[in-house]
């Protein structure tokens, strides 16, 4: 009873200060007068009645109270006149209002500026650093790659900008990259379709800036709105390189226009669908592009012609002890990967190669170490028809299935098993128009139940592609495309529909039971998976070195080589188009003798033989081994390696496509030696 008591009486007498507080600031200062007299006044005659030297007078003892009270409450304590006692008390007063007010205006002007730093809203006065805009799971690789760029750099700093809290966004970016070297992080809070607000990063005097595509429905349509923003907050065209994201390709043409001439925009569904599609046919090849992509291996870069001037392609692939010579960057900025060996070098031109560093393409002959006697030059066997399975539906789907037809050979089958109807719209009319070699159809299941998995004969097929799909809901009705009776619904679902941590899930499931067929048939399946995140990869149920396309991280990776270099733009559309030249894994033992150790130099010869780029290659004994899994990008042409059967080279080379449609192909780049001499 008595505890109950005492919590009332607190209760109430806290309502009471919150009244009081609240009736405003002249009720406040008076209480807080009044209860400042009612303490100060008592303790001042306790302190004069204490002390020794007190006056005898009774009226001594007043003054002395009095002065006690005047220098406690800094009002002087003046003694004489009254006159003089008053003018005393109100210029102390006077003193006291100033002084209180300046020392009020100053503590609110320095809150208002640590709650402005705070919030974020402060002007970023950077030159040359890069400007990340928006808020998304691919904001940790994209900065974590910069990072990794920057490395070698003594001064850098990366701006982002989002509708998020600064310190928020500082502590989960310090989370994910605990280690940022010299490169400053800035995090600023705002709007990125607000021109004015972009101005906090000053997008004007940056290098690049990267446009993330935020997740969930509408993400196309806010990308947009952030490069015209972008336009608006810097009308005239800067220095910068713009690059952004979609996921839907009917938004690209609308992104590029409002990027501008020198904007790149990148389609996540589009690069995603040829990356899975391209790693079907070539195992392995995404653990080649990762290492291409990232800063952490080698890269992508550009060295002078120097005394290369007048020389032909041909000659600068072995030029180079330690870098991998791919392709010729042209004066007026035109790519060409892998031109004719007999393409002319002029003094203006730019060899593209693959190295370590910025700094690390140094000229260095490899001819001498060359070994003629291990040269082989096997024909290649031609392409068989061959048996695909693809586990999953999403709006990447229609995609793949197009990628795939433009590779295949004529017989190739294709079956596809998913779900129907609902958030995971099924396979359909979407996809059936008339194809030339692939042919397609249908099964509805649940690629997660491994009943419908046991009734594939799963071993039995070439390649297994699995793709995120949406579990069955409660509005999972199917819809079947008109004549048949196996394909379910059609039309590919919006991004706001799928939930990537879901599919992941359902996805990691799969793999599960994929893996458990493979041991049951003593068979490594050939797998090529998609995931959309990161984190999730490192979950999966399969083997090491296996294929997986996560399509956030993937995306993040392009957006940051292009940043840096602007040209490598062109490189990627390239690589990732059926035309035009691709890498390729193919038998070493097509190039070079296995009987006996050879220096790269031989392996890169035999390839220019046919008119390919050597840029390294893949131990099947060390498959399944850290980091690299048997991948060797970029080897020492000095450097001497035994083969095996079963070892594969990385090469650089036309499609069959291209080579089909040979006419159709740029020019040589020697046509910027005009360029050149003007």
């Amino acid at each position: 009873m008595a505890q109950r008591y005492t919590r009332s009486v607190r209760l109430r007498l806290r309502f009471r200060f919150d009244n009081l507080v609240a009736r405003g600031t002249a009720v406040l200062i008076s209480w807080l007068a009044l209860a400042c007299l009612c303490f100060v006044v008592p303790m001042s005659l306790v302190l004069v009645w204490a002390d020794r030297r007190v006056p005898p007078t009774a009226s001594g003892r007043l003054t002395a109270v009095w002065v006690a009270v005047g220098q406690t409450l800094k009002i002087g304590g003046a003694v004489g006149c009254p006159l003089f006692v008053l003018a005393s008390v109100s210029l102390a007063l006077i003193a006291l209002l100033f002084v209180s007010t300046l020392v009020s205006l100053i503590t609110t002007g320095i809150d208002r500026r640590i709650m402005a730093l705070r919030l974020g809203h402060s002007t970023v006065l950077e030159t040359r650093h890069t400007v990340v805009l928006g808020w998304s799971d691919q904001v940790f690789p994209v900065v974590a790659e910069l990072v990794a760029a920057h490395a070698n750099q003594r001064r850098s700093a990366i701006a982002v900008l989002a509708p998020k809290d600064k310190v928020e966004m500082e502590d989960e970016i310090s989370t994910h990259i605990p280690a940022t070297g010299a490169t400053r992080i800035i995090c600023r809070n705002g709007s990125t379709t607000d021109p004015t607000v972009l101005a906090r990063v000053s997008p004007g005097t940056a290098k690049a800036v990267l446009v993330l595509p935020p997740g969930g429905g509408g993400g196309d349509a806010h990308v947009v709105k952030t490069l015209l923003a972008l336009n608006a907050a810097v009308p005239e065209a800067g220095s910068a390189v713009v690059v952004a994201a979609v996921h839907d390709a009917r938004n690209r043409v609308t992104a590029k226009l409002a990027a501008g001439p020198w904007g790149h925009v990148l389609c996540v569904d589009d690069i995603v669908a040829r990356l899975l599609v391209q790693t079907a046919r070539q195992p392995g090849l995404s653990l080649v592009y990762q290492e291409l992509l990232d800063f952490e291996g080698d890269e992508f870069y550009t060295a002078a012609a120097g005394d290369l001037a007048g020389r032909t392609f041909g000659e600068a692939l072995l030029s180079f002890a330690t870098s991998s010579v791919v392709g010729l960057l042209g004066a007026d900025g035109s790519v060409a990967l892998n031109p004719a060996p007999d393409t002319p070098i002029s003094a203006c031109d730019r060899i593209i190669v693959i190295s370590r560093d910025d700094d690390t393409a140094v000229r260095a002959d490899a001819v001498s170490f060359v070994d003629e006697d291990a040269i082989v030059m096997t024909e290649s066997g031609t392409h068989l028809a061959e048996r695909l399975l693809l586990l999953g539906w999403n709006r990447r789907a229609p995609l793949i299935v197009e990628q795939l037809d433009q590779y295949a050979s004529a017989g190739t089958t294709l079956d596809v098993v998913a779900l129907g109807g609902g958030c995971s719209a099924g396979p359909g009319p979407d996809i059936t128009p008339a194809r030339g070699h692939l042919e397609v159809s249908f099964q509805r299941g649940d690629i997660t139940d491994p009943g419908v998995l046991a009734k594939l004969d799963v071993s039995s097929y070439d390649n297994v592609i699995v793709i995120g799909e949406m579990g069955p809901g409660p509005a999972a009705a199917p819809r079947l495309a008109p004549g048949t009776g196996t394909a379910p619904g059609t039309g590919p679902p919006g991004p706001e529909s799928e939930t990537g941590t879901e599919m992941d899930d359902r996805t990691l499931v799969t793999l599960l039971h994929l893996r458990a067929i493979g041991d049951a048939t003593h068979r490594d399946l050939s797998l090529t998976t998609e995931m959309s995140d990161d984190g999730n990869r490192l979950l999966a149920p399969a083997r090491e070195g296996a294929d997986f396309i996560v399509s956030g991280r993937m995306i993040s990776l392009l957006m940051t080589q292009i940043s840096e270099s602007r040209y490598l733009a062109d490189v990627f559309e390239e690589l990732f188009s059926a035309e035009g030249n691709e890498l390729y894994l193919k038998p070493v033992s097509d190039y070079v003798r296995v009987d006996r150790e050879v220096a790269f130099a031989t392996v890169v010869e035999s390839a220019l033989r046919r008119r390919e780029c050597a840029v390294g290659y893949r131990l099947r004994a060390d498959a399944a081994a850290d980091p690299g899994h048997g991948v060797r990008i970029n080897p020492d042409k000095r450097q001497r390696v035994r083969f095996a059967e079963g070892d594969r080279l990385i090469v650089l080379a036309e499609s069959e496509n291209a080579v089909k449609f040979r006419g159709g192909r740029l020019l040589p780049i020697s046509r910027a030696a005009s360029a050149c001499a003007e």
